[in-house]
């Protein structure tokens, strides 16, 4: 008798993950792994503490334990075993093309030197696609708290490199830090040929997310939900096709929103915008991005096709050639039809 199929779950969709600080990947255990490794004393004296001290009650209150947690990061080694355990479980949960943030002012303001930081990850990446025939892009983000002069300063030091980093964005803090702040070092970037993104409309207003389209010249917005506030932007959005790259689990930990029944990802999709699912700092915020994908889907009743059309936005909205992007939504749209997938609420 032949072996029953394996059932496969809608979340595990083939698809690209666009939002994703890999210093957000660093779990507890290896952040203690790696401070031993080093000999660096953390705040926390136990993996258990860590993690009990995952209540956030608002974007800052995160990012102090985010900075905390980067301070074991010393060596090439360091960043290499990061991103390799990031890419190695995000290919098991489906992600066949990561587009990745990474902080580099994070490191060099602690004196790490920027090729250390990325020969580390950059590193890891190819051995994703040796290992996994998995494709990566790294994008370099401003520290928004910081001044323009620190960020022009950080793209100097990236232009040896610039043939490996696909473009450049902006996070950290958003309240009090709006686009119009970091128009100069953007239109440099511009001029070296990176891409452009920038995180907008999370906790800041929908106002952020216009000076990012219009000062700034983004891509794609990361985060973007806020636009919900404005119609004339969610037409905007829809009318020009710029990707939001949302994370609700994110959303709910940060109290962006209150609870995920709440979340306008599916009002969104249904307004026509590319919005993709993406897991922002898993590590932090409970879910990697198959994760997301399964609690909007329980949550916001996502049929198979709303999944799938996620999927599909993903790879729309990613910075990968056409014909990849067509060979990767063709696999998406093979695994949706397969007669062995189960819908993870149906679970």
């Amino acid at each position: 008798m032949s072996p029953e199929p394996a059932l496969h779950r809608l979340s595990d969709v083939p698809k690209a993950e666009l939002h994703v600080h890999i210093e957000g990947t660093l779990e507890p255990e290896l952040m203690f792994a790696i401070a031993r490794r080093n000999k660096v004393s953390l705040a926390f004296q136990s993996v258990e503490q860590v993690r009990q001290a995952y209540q956030f009650h608002n974007l800052q209150s995160f990012l102090d334990i985010y900075y905390e947690g980067a301070r074991v990061l010393l060596f090439e080694q360091d960043f290499f075993d990061m991103t390799a355990t990031y890419l190695e479980k995000a290919h098991s949960q489906g992600v066949r093309h990561a587009e990745i943030f990474f902080d580099p002012q994070t490191h060099t303001d602690r004196k790490i030197p920027f090729d250390v930081v990325f020969n580390g990850i950059q590193a890891a990446l190819l051995w994703a696609r040796q290992k996994f025939g998995m494709s990566c892009a790294l994008i370099m983000c401003f520290l928004r708290h910081l001044s323009q002069e620190s960020a022009l300063k950080t793209l100097k030091q990236a232009l040896p490199f610039k043939e490996y980093i696909a473009g450049v964005g902006l996070d950290s803090s958003e309240l009090g830090h709006p686009p119009e702040k970091f128009q100069k070092v953007f239109a440099r970037a511009r001029s070296e040929g990176f891409l452009t993104v920038a995180h907008a409309g999370e906790e800041g207003p929908p106002s952020y997310i216009w000076q990012a389209l219009d000062l700034l010249k983004v891509s794609r917005i990361d985060h973007g939900v806020r636009c919900i506030e404005d119609p004339h932007l969610v037409a905007r959005l829809a009318e020009e096709r710029i990707p939001l790259t949302v994370c609700p689990l994110s959303n709910i930990k940060l109290k962006v929103f209150s609870s995920l029944s709440e979340h306008p990802l599916k009002k969104l999709l249904d307004s026509g915008l590319c919005v993709t699912v993406n897991s922002d700092d898993p590590a932090y915020f409970g879910g990697y991005v198959s994760d997301n994908l399964q609690a909007v889907e329980a949550a916001l009743a996502l049929s198979h096709h709303d999944v799938l059309k996620l999927a599909l936005n993903s790879f729309e909205a990613s910075f990968i050639e056409a014909e990849e992007k067509a060979r990767l939504s063709a696999h998406a749209l093979e695994y949706v039809e397969s007669a062995d997938l189960v819908k993870d609420t149906e679970n």
